[in-house]
């Protein structure tokens, strides 16, 4: 599995059979097992809650009955408080952002997916009924088919963390064939799915991990991978880069990180803006960006 996501099993197919065949549930109230934050605090805070009622499902929503769901570090900030502005007035909330499952009801538009399949995606960041959940609601463009070759949970694994990557990446630094792109954390979730996505598009990647995730960045793709308790880690990096994905998000990989940028390059952090340090410590206007819709 990617490193630091763990995932919750929940559900089971005797507790959804009701649903198959329910092509309209708008007019049906239903109830299920859901992990409910009532208040903001530590994970102690956290209530299972058994009857916790499904709203009306509208006609471009897809009910999900859940088979995992990923616990992303997004999570675990809006549970400690993270968005308070936004989310306390509308507490108890079902954190979860990622699933995959299989679809038990569909509405009325709903046209590409069907009762039974397989599917899994992610629900938008500020969603406040989430993923965990024996079934979650999503809009259909917010899933797809779960290829064969996918566990559950290594579906639920991918959704957040490829995005993350894909919205720094391609989004931001829009990278480009032969381009140098360093990832900073390569062996957790948004660092591998970073280090697969630079090598699709052409791109020379190399990465910083530590020793058990090296064999697994290079699989990845990663032409150069180098453990990030060396010895003059900067002398090994061979160079600029026209992009640096920070997943760590630290003073001293954000300094690295910029400081290993060519002209006009990027550096992407996963740390929050408001923790960012001053860039005028650089003495460069190198674009910067924080993203923080995941993390590794």
């Amino acid at each position: 599995m990617m490193a630091r996501l763990s995932l919750l099993r929940v559900g089971s197919r005797q507790s959804y059979k009701k649903f198959i065949g329910c092509k309209d549930c708008s007019k049906r109230a239903f109830s299920c097992k859901a992990v409910v934050l009532p208040r903001f605090g530590s994970p102690d805070v956290l209530q299972i809650r058994s009857n916790e009622t499904l709203p009306d499902l509208g006609s471009t929503e897809v009910l999900v009955a859940t088979k995992a769901a990923a616990v992303n570090p997004l999570d675990a900030r809006i549970r400690e408080g993270y968005g308070r502005s936004l989310f306390e007035p509308l507490l108890p909330l079902i954190l979860g952002r990622d699933v995959s499952g299989e679809v038990v009801a569909v509405g009325n538009s709903v046209k590409l997916l069907h009762v039974g399949q397989e599917v899994f995606g992610a629900l938008h960041p500020t969603a406040v009924r989430g993923t965990y959940s024996d079934y979650a609601i999503l809009q259909e463009d917010q899933l797809i088919l779960k290829p064969t070759s996918l566990t559950h949970m290594e579906a639920a694994a991918i959704p957040f963390a490829a995005l993350t990557a894909w919205r720094a990446l391609k989004g931001t630094a829009q990278i480009k064939q032969s381009q140098r792109v360093l990832i900073l954390g390569g062996g957790g979730a948004v660092g591998l799915s970073a280090i697969q996505l630079a090598k699709a598009a052409g791109c020379h990647v190399t990465c910083t991990c530590g020793k058990r995730s090296m064999d697994r960045a290079a699989e990845a793709g990663a032409e150069l991978t180098i453990d990030y308790t060396s010895e003059n880690l900067r002398d090994k990096l061979g160079g600029r880069f026209d992009a640096v994905l920070d997943t760590i998000g630290v003073q001293e990989t954000e300094a690295l990180g910029v400081s290993s940028l060519k002209r006009g390059g990027h550096y992407m952090t996963l740390q929050q803006q408001q923790l960012l340090w001053s860039r005028s410590k650089y003495n460069t206007n190198k674009p910067m960006e924080s993203n923080t819709c995941g993390q590794s």
